[in-house]
């Protein structure tokens, strides 16, 4: 898999593009015209709300090589309140892990979920019945492990001993959060069972939210993925695959799980969800990145310090199952 030193940094891509799937229509009715000014200088116009829209739609940009290393491509599926942005770049400025698995040879789909970044998102409550959650800094400092819980940010930042995340860039990484729906799982994992069936079984590499969307779906449509890798996926189906139809899962996980009372509750119920598959005699491995001494890691390991690190980890347990 590992490619010549000499073309090491270097990008041999056939095509880049992307393309929205899923969704459907919806139709309003019933809702007041509007006046509003929608261009510099005009004056106000009406806007009239009522027709149709798409909507529970997802965006997805894709980087083909001209000689991939692998049959079947990569697949990059984000948290809770983000975008495809995790895997571009890191907050300080170091090449994300799409570069890096570029430089490798895969074939990478980066992903916005339903209702993020570029999939856009619809009006509520005529369309979203819920108002939109939105993440404050001291939510993210304490549920992404970066250090103990905040009274306030502007108390300073105090992070865990030996901590990887790139805590000056704090601020710019909380840039990339974007709003989020709660209840819109069912809605998602809809767009993502249409990206997979549109390019075909693939590795689904997914975190924290994600991961427990790629789980459950793996769980549903097991033909469609070649693995899954779930990154401190936030949890996980009641609902198992056929004996005997389960992709290869690789759980990986950073520090402070077991200290931090919801992140223990989270992995109790994707360890037990793991032990189930295990029993059917589905090949599951949990990376467990202190004990494999690899420490400090948040819960955003593609963005910490060690991120090239990690993925050469996640890179290893995937070489085997390429044919």
């Amino acid at each position: 898999m590992d490619r010549d030193p000499s073309s090491s940094g270097k990008l041999h891509l056939r095509a880049v593009g992307s393309f929205h799937v899923g969704g459907q229509r919806q139709t309003l009715q019933g809702l007041p015209v509007e006046q509003i000014r929608l261009a510099v200088g005009a004056p106000a116009r009406s806007v009239d709300p009522n027709g149709s829209y798409i909507s529970g739609q997802m965006y997805v940009q894709y980087f083909l090589q001209q000689n991939p290393v692998c049959p079947w491509p990569l697949v990059l599926w984000h948290g809770g309140g983000m975008t495809g942005a995790n895997w571009e770049s890191t907050p300080d400025g170091r090449p994300g892990w799409l570069q890096r698995l570029l430089e490798s040879g895969w074939d990478v789909y980066v992903c916005d979920a339903v209702e993020r970044g570029r999939a856009g998102w619809s009006r509520w409550p005529e369309i979203y019945q819920q108002a939109p959650l939105f993440r404050t800094l001291e939510e993210g400092w304490d549920m992404f492990r970066i250090g103990p819980p905040l009274d306030g940010i502007n108390d300073g930042l105090s992070a865990h001993p030996g901590q990887q995340f790139p805590v000056d860039a704090f601020e710019a990484f909380a840039a990339q959060w974007v709003p989020r729906w709660a209840d819109h799982e069912a809605i998602t994992l809809q767009a993502y069972q249409a990206l997979l069936q549109k390019i075909g079984p693939c590795a689904v590499v997914a975190h924290s939210q994600g991961g427990g969307l790629a789980l459950s779906l793996a769980a549903r449509c097991p033909a469609l993925f070649k693995a899954v890798v779930a990154i401190e996926p936030s949890g996980a189906p009641d609902q198992l695959p056929p004996a005997g139809t389960c992709p290869p899962c690789l759980m990986v996980w950073g520090d402070h799980v077991a200290g931090h009372p919801i992140w223990r509750t989270y992995r109790e119920r994707v360890d037990q969800h793991a032990q189930a598959l295990k029993r059917q005699g589905a090949q599951v491995t949990q990376l467990d990145l202190p004990a494999q001494g690899i420490q400090g890691n948040s819960h955003f390991p593609m963005l910490d310090r060690n991120s090239d690190q990690v993925l050469e980890q996640i890179l290893h347990w995937l070489h085997p199952l390429i044919s």
